[in-house]
């Protein structure tokens, strides 16, 4: 009896690919989640507009180090914007239409939202937000006191959480990749994860933070509080962030 995890690389090969809904003429899932009509959204300073410390990439792939420990200091709202965007910043929309954005993505498909837990961000109210990529605006969805205990405890009570200045958690809408490439999806998904984080882990050197990225939680605890079906939409990854 094959593993579980030898049976996905296994059924995922290509040979095992049917007709995807591409193929078959249906039409693409939207680039984006629709906010509720009713959604608070906050705007976030242009890219253009941010200044940060130049950095030498050779530079910041020799420093970059996982950091689990961090100091008092707050984000600015800047410096979020700096990271939202190039961790998913959508640069362009082209006629396909297709998000040409600040990472890869298989297909350009861009499965992710980006939901984030806000601790210690100047100017905003600690709580659940996520960013609304095509419009580089922050949406409120939970600012219920109790909700950074709560994404702590679904991520296996990693404490370092509570004492970051933001967590983001990366989710997948699993059709907007399958429409392309089916059952394969799953692995692009996951691949494309890295190249988020990775970027992140990047971006932070030139605002003086440090990420850690986190995979060990609890799928079910954590997209149930998130409001995701933990199916057709699931939370994948997670990384802290905070002030050196």
């Amino acid at each position: 009896m094959k593993s579980i995890g030898r049976e996905f690389m296994e059924k995922t090969k290509y040979r095992y690919l049917g007709e995807s809904d591409q193929d078959k003429g249906l039409p693409q899932p939207p680039l984006e989640l629709a906010c509720p009509s009713d959604a608070f959204l906050l705007d976030l300073p242009a890219i253009g507009e941010i200044g940060v410390k130049e950095l030498d990439l050779t530079l910041a792939m020799d420093e970059r180090r996982t950091v689990r420990k961090y100091g008092q200091g707050a984000l600015s709202l800047e410096e979020l914007a700096y990271l939202l965007w190039y961790t998913q910043g959508v640069q362009r929309v082209t006629p396909r239409p297709v998000t040409l954005r600040t990472v890869p993505s298989a297909g350009a498909r861009h499965s992710f939202e980006t939901y984030l837990l806000i601790n210690n961000v100047t100017g905003l109210t600690p709580g659940l937000y996520k960013y609304v990529a095509l419009e580089h605006k922050l949406m409120v969805v939970d600012l219920a006191e109790g909700m950074c205990e709560r994404v702590t405890q679904s991520a296996l009570n990693q404490v370092f959480i509570n004492n970051s200045a933001v967590t983001f958690i990366w989710t997948a809408v699993t059709y907007r990749m399958m429409w392309r490439y089916g059952e394969r999806s799953y692995r692009y998904i996951h691949l494309d994860a890295g190249h988020v984080c990775q970027n992140l882990y990047l971006a932070a050197q030139a605002v003086d933070a440090g990420v850690c990225a986190i995979a060990a939680f609890d799928d079910d605890e954590l997209n149930s509080l998130l409001g995701l079906d933990g199916q057709e939409h699931f939370a994948v990854y997670l990384a802290t962030v905070g002030k050196l």
